[in-house]
């Protein structure tokens, strides 16, 4: 289906009035965070496939051009533009999966004027949602420790393409895997899941479940333990575990679900060991989030991994981010918006790296055409409206996330409170930025 359409309106009047004042020259627009919530040190950009795909694919078909005219805004001179519209710009962006900061540019947009204000409205929505999931989802990984972590949160995310999209940032951000099969299907995510109490309430006799579940599925079954009594639960889990083992069948996890994990981890675990079932791993879920993960692993609990579902899928304590699309070069030259409390830097704009001893140092802001000391982040991704590369696998930005996560400095990696960090402007940004502020309008 086309999403030409899944636009702001204002988006297409603008447009519509560039057209008709024959105003298609080329601008550039930077799509940053302009500040970090205060609950966070550090944002983990994704979403750049998905921004890419669009703009490769954008059309306006034949029911998009019908529904506007029924709209009756826009003159027949300027649907018949948008029927042979595509996107032929230039696009440069920080990789999925490495690490940005407030007003660091997360992607970049040369185009014709048209073509680049249609985008803005699909665009802030490809990269703003993943790149807010794929960040929890790199606090969850912080606070596991080195254990692994499963995406659970399709069923309580804000619609079944939130879910999709989750799944994947999710993954990028850390998880290990995803419950959600068809981002399995699509992006290749490993698939984890285990059972529900209304499997064992259906069977009737929790042990008989335990057995037929496990016999059926082997060395990944995952057997839920508290539907009516966690410690019994265990009992009947390891019961079953010592028996099968007879028949070459290894279980692999017990799972909480419910009650006080910190309590009933370390009971379930005695019960496992006494049992002679060191080898059932111990898996907890139930609203968890970072916060969470890291008091259970603090208070000693012997979890070996854990499902995060609600507050991973749906931002649960940052809701949104402060995500803008701005205008800063035109054919005038650099251009800057001067509005109170929404300043925007002027310039297209590259941003360096710099590491101490492996570990982040500093961002420099800087103008494009400036060379600076570090690494710069912003790759040129697309040209003349088609990738320069072909799309990268979604574990190839996980890793890249994962090394990032490991060059953060300890403060950075504090999940509370936020430690600011230093994004520098350089000489010639800054010198720009006061020419511009200065000039009479």
């Amino acid at each position: 289906m086309s999403q030409a359409l899944l636009t702001d309106l204002y988006e297409l009047t603008m447009a519509a009035a560039y057209h008709a004042a024959g105003r298609n020259e080329e601008a550039t627009f930077e799509l940053f965070v302009r500040s970090l919530p205060p609950e966070r040190n550090f944002l983990v950009a994704c979403g750049l496939d998905g921004a890419l795909e669009y703009l490769e694919t954008l059309r306006f078909d034949d029911a998009d051009l019908a529904y506007l005219r029924t709209v009756e805004l826009f003159d027949e001179a300027f649907l018949t533009r948008l029927a042979t519209l595509r996107f032929t710009g230039t696009v440069w962006a920080i990789p999925e999966g490495r690490v940005a900061f407030a007003g660091e540019p997360l992607l970049v947009v040369r185009a014709p004027i048209v073509e680049a204000q249609l985008v803005e409205t699909f665009l802030l929505n490809a990269l703003t949602f993943p790149t807010l999931v794929a960040s929890k989802a790199a606090r969850v990984a912080i606070a596991c420790d080195g254990r692994s972590f499963v995406d659970f949160s399709a069923r309580r995310d804000h619609g079944p393409d939130a879910a999709l999209l989750a799944a994947r940032a999710a993954f990028v951000g850390g998880a290990a895997a995803t419950a959600t099969v068809e981002a399995g299907a699509r992006w290749g995510i490993p698939l984890s899941g285990t059972m529900a109490h209304s499997y064992v309430m259906a069977m009737g006799d929790e042990e008989a479940a335990f057995r037929s579940f496990a016999r059926l599925f082997g060395d990944t079954s995952v057997l839920l333990i508290d539907t009516w009594d966690t410690l019994e639960g265990a009992r009947r889990a390891a019961r079953v575990a010592r028996e099968l083992q007879g028949e070459g069948i290894r279980v692999r996890a017990v799972r909480l679900d419910s009650g006080d994990l910190a309590v009933l981890a370390p009971a379930v675990r005695r019960i496992l060991d006494e049992a002679g079932c060191g080898s059932v791993q111990l898996f907890a879920s139930g609203d968890l989030d970072e916060a969470r993960i890291a008091a259970l692993l603090a208070a000693g609990a012997p979890i070996d991994g854990f499902g995060v579902g609600t507050r991973l899928g749906t931002g649960a304590d940052v809701s949104s981010l402060s995500t803008v699309y701005k205008l800063v070069e035109d054919a005038r030259g650099p251009t800057m918006k001067l509005s109170t409390g929404k300043v925007t830097l002027p310039g297209r704009k590259q941003v360096f790296r710099e590491l101490d001893r492996g570990l982040l140092r500093r961002d420099v802001l800087a103008l494009a055409g400036e060379e600076l000391p570090g690494e710069p982040l912003l790759v040129e991704v697309m040209a003349q409206g088609r990738r320069l590369a072909p799309a990268e696998s979604v574990t190839v930005a996980r890793d890249r996330c994962r090394d990032e996560l490991a060059r953060l400095p300890p403060p950075l990696r504090e999940l509370s409170p936020a430690t600011p960090h230093p994004v520098d402007l350089s000489r010639g940004l800054r010198d720009l930025t006061a020419r511009l502020r200065s000039m009479p309008r």
